[in-house]
């Protein structure tokens, strides 16, 4: 009788301890595990492509404007082109030849700002997670910023970085994601089928007050962005546009 009830007693003890154990494992599962609920298109959902936004080949695609108080500005197509760039895959044959070089001519030391816009907006298709750029800013600690339209008109102004540095180099930003869906930079909604995307209107460059005079030289190159195409992709061949 007693070796029976031990045998009970261990029996119980251990289909115990394996639920617990069960549980536990399950419990750790769960944290480990991937949740539908949560996962969003920055990880299940991605087809990301590097695009080709301007290669500055054109005349009269771009244009540069100072304050006259300040200066005076020009930009046009010069040959060139930096030798570390590596053409997009496909593209290898594509004409790509040319720079922008902007000449600016300061009338004083100042806080002067420059622009550089292209003659209309370009577009990205998907929803755009960087934009880079090469440039050559001749070693002055000047500040660069690109300025980019979402997908509502607003403007916005984002950091390249400083232009201190020699040589030819590629500039990077990435596009801080809207928290919400409501604020910040909006490149899609919800209430709307068209085309998502954002809108490069060009570049504005701060002068560091002490650099500010005489002559400056500066080069642009190769400008693209690395985009989201799942969206276009995924698209129903027989959906409609809301755009009427």
């Amino acid at each position: 009788m007693k070796k029976l009830l031990a045998l009970a007693v261990s029996l119980t003890l251990s289909l115990s301890l394996f639920a617990q154990e069960n549980e536990r494992q399950n419990d750790n599962r769960s944290l480990a595990s991937p949740d539908p609920t949560v996962i969003g298109n920055d990880s299940a959902a991605q087809a990301l492509r590097e695009v080709s936004v301007d290669r500055f080949e054109l005349e009269g695609g771009w244009n540069a404007h100072i304050s006259p108080d300040n200066g005076v500005i020009s930009c046009r197509i010069l040959s060139g082109s930096p030798l570390a760039k590596e053409p997009l895959k496909g593209e290898e044959d594509f004409e790509d030849s040319k720079v922008l070089g902007i000449k600016v001519e300061f009338f004083h030391r100042g806080l002067d700002s420059f622009y550089i816009k292209s003659a209309r907006p370009i577009p990205i298709e998907g929803i755009t997670k960087t934009i880079s750029l090469w440039v050559a800013g001749r070693n002055m600690d000047h500040q660069m910023y690109v300025l980019v339209q979402d997908y509502n008109g607003n403007n916005f102004e984002l950091y390249l970085g400083s232009l201190g540095f020699s040589g030819w180099k590629q500039m990077q930003v990435a596009i801080p994601p809207t928290p919400d869906g409501e604020h910040g930079i909006i490149q899609s909604s919800a209430y709307n089928g068209i085309k998502p995307g954002l809108r490069i209107v060009g570049f504005r460059v701060d002068c560091n007050p002490m650099l500010a005079r005489g002559t400056y030289f500066l080069y642009l190159d190769d400008l693209r962005a690395v985009t989201d195409l799942y969206a276009l992709e995924n698209r129903d061949e027989d959906d409609m546009n809301d755009d009427w």
